[in-house]
């Protein structure tokens, strides 16, 4: 059975978690909320909770197929912890899904694995998708290989529809 972890952090978009999350699951895929380990339960932007189910620090990639970036401003935390970074470059390396929603690619450029990609993300972060060497294209849906990102909430259903058909091509 596929395995995918959600990353999560305070201040989490509450549909960039959820949606892909229950619409994983619908697909018989594990899905993991994987928290940076400094507490047991995040809050989203509007207070809505999300219990952590492993610490970052016992994530192993090879345990994986698959990582959600959601955004909000969670991201910008997560890429704070080396273990995130170093959780999602081994996944990217190992040829599994990396999907990054909205302000996610900041993980991205943080893990060091956009040069030459071809990525979309919140227009806000452009700039930095950019200097991190990405290719950025408006777009509701990018998938450059085993990397997919999505600009925002509205763009959750072709984005999930990208993750599950990476996911079956792995089988």
């Amino acid at each position: 059975m596929k395995k995918v972890a959600v990353l999560v952090e305070d201040a989490y978009q509450v549909l960039e978690v959820w949606y892909p999350y229950f619409r994983l699951r619908e697909e018989g895929v594990e899905t993991v909320l994987v928290g940076s380990g400094t507490k047991r339960e995040y809050k989203s932007k509007e207070g809505y909770p999300a219990r952590e189910e492993l610490s970052i620090k016992k994530a192993k990639a090879d345990d994986f197929s698959g990582v959600v970036i959601p955004g909000g401003y969670a991201p910008d935390i997560l890429r704070r912890y080396q273990e995130v970074n170093k959780f999602v470059r081994d996944l990217y390396r190992k040829k599994r899904v990396v999907a990054a929603i909205c302000h996610g690619g900041w993980v991205l450029v943080s893990a060091g694995i956009l040069k030459g990609r071809r990525v979309t993300g919140f227009f806000a972060i452009k700039d930095d998708l950019l200097n991190a060497g990405a290719v950025f294209m408006d777009k509701e849906v990018v998938v450059d290989g085993n990397l997919i990102t999505t600009r925002n909430p509205y763009d959750l259903p072709a984005f999930c529809r990208e993750m599950i058909k990476s996911l079956k091509k792995e089988e």
